[in-house]
This record gives structure tokens, sequence and C-alpha cells, in this order.
């Protein structure tokens, strides 16, 4: 039995490397797009779900682990930015404001699909626009939710976290860990 990263996210990838699990990627093609009137916790979690079933398709004697991450502020769900412009709008939104961030995270073990949401609020300083500016011109939030990477230099912008740090990067590790625990499986073991 392997693990299977159904994710195309170099940083979920990163992630589970840190801890020292062997595993393979899989990139499933999933349709991303929001169901009218969808809560986004509901949005996230049918999205990693999704994912999930897709690799338990193509691998249904592994262990499947997908994610899936968005950015929440005044109700309005921020994916990754289609362009530039949306960039700079979604910086400035967040700009000296707290924003949740949601990662739901599915496994599936012995073709049982579990899904669990771990909610992260995050605040960023006051940003000036010429900072908004230089920061999208350096091209690290084209692919993020929100349009930043708290690991990189992303990280210049907020001010503090409360709640999972690992949420925000895109893997809740904690959770995963518990949740695979919970399958019978210890990633301190693996």
């Amino acid at each position: 039995m392997e693990i299977i990263l159904c994710s195309g996210s170099p940083r979920r990838k990163s992630l589970l490397e840190s801890i020292g699990i062997k595993f393979t990627v899989y990139k499933p093609n999933v349709d991303e797009s929001r169901e009218d009137n969808e809560p986004p916790e509901e949005y996230t979690m049918r999205l990693a779900r999704s994912k999930c079933e897709e690799g338990m398709r193509k691998y249904p004697d592994d262990v499947i682990i997908s994610a899936d991450t968005i950015v929440v502020i005044d109700r309005e769900i921020l994916g990754k930015p289609s362009d530039r412009e949306d960039a700079l709008r979604m910086l400035r939104k967040l700009s000296g404001r707290v924003h949740e961030v949601i990662t739901a995270v599915a496994i599936c073990v012995s073709g049982k699909i579990i899904v669990k949401a771990v909610h992260t609020l995050v605040k960023f300083r006051a940003l000036s626009e010429r900072e908004i500016s230089a920061y999208v011109e350096t091209g690290e939030c084209d692919d993020k939710a929100g349009a930043y990477a708290v690991q990189g230099l992303g990280s210049l912008m907020i001010e503090g976290i409360n709640g999972d740090y690992y949420n925000v990067v895109g893997l809740p590790l904690c959770t995963l860990g518990e949740m695979m625990r919970a399958e019978g499986l210890n990633l301190l073991k693996v």
C-alpha cells in the first residue's frame, strides 16, 4: 500500500517531504467551479473529496491524500488570481484586515473517504500601494489562493496567525496525522 498525494501543489508536496513521508504525486483533473450559493467550507470540502475520489479510481488499493485551500474575506472566496489586476485587488482587500483560510483535507483508506476542514485566521498589516505592486511583480502570488504565500515573501505582510500555520501553507499536518492515525496509520512510523 502506497501513499498517493492527489494534488499538483508544490507546497503540499514539500510539506509531506519535510516530515519524511514517501509518496507518489498524482495531479487530479477536477472541475473547481463553485456551485450557486455554496458555503465556503462546503465548497472546499467538496473539492477535496472530488480530488480524493479521482485518486481512488486510479489507485484503488493505496492511501489517498488530497486537499483544497481557500481564502475568505467578507464572505468572498479569494481563489488563485486570474491575472495581475486580480492579485492587486485581492491584496488591497486583505491589507490591514483579518481573513480566514480554510483547508479541507480528504483521505481515503481502504475505500473509506474522510474529509475535515481546518480554519485559520490571518491578519495582514496595512500595505502601501507600492508594496502591493512590488509583491505582485515578484510573481509569487500567481498560483496562490488569496494571492499570497505565507511561507515566502508574503510572510512580510502577515502580522499574525491564529491557528495552524501549515493550514495557511495548504496542508494542516497535525489534522492529517490525526485523520491517518484514526484509520490505523501512524505517519510517525510510515
